[in-house]
């Protein structure tokens, strides 16, 4: 008998609603979205999931993926994006993360010296 690895779902707090989070119980899937307790009714995220680390991982890990589009949307200009096409938009997007790459391992580089 093999045990089957936690399934996970990660979100913004727009996804923290009674519906979703009660489908992804459904499918089994745990849902790490960031809690909206501005919410009316409060967040629909419990002590079920913010109890377990690996919770307060995923909150961790999801801020640094934000931290990457905040900058290919501002930085990047990818906000509005001047191109139409997915060929085009699909080159852009590449090159724009590639770009961040370079800046990030600059930025490593640069602490770890």
């Amino acid at each position: 008998m093999t045990k089957q690895a936690q399934v996970t779902v990660g979100g913004d707090k727009a996804y923290d609603t009674a519906d979703f989070v009660a489908e992804c119980r459904n499918l089994k899937v745990t849902p790490n979205v960031a809690q909206n307790l501005e919410r009316p009714g409060g967040s629909a995220i419990d002590a079920r999931t913010t109890q377990h680390a690996g919770y307060a991982i995923s909150q961790r890990k999801r801020k640094r993926i934000e931290e990457c589009f905040g900058w290919l949307k501002t930085i990047a200009l990818l906000r509005k994006v001047r191109h139409r096409g997915v060929f085009k938009v699909g080159w852009i997007f590449t090159f724009a993360a590639a770009a961040y790459n370079l800046v990030r391992m600059r930025n490593l580089a640069i602490q770890t010296a």
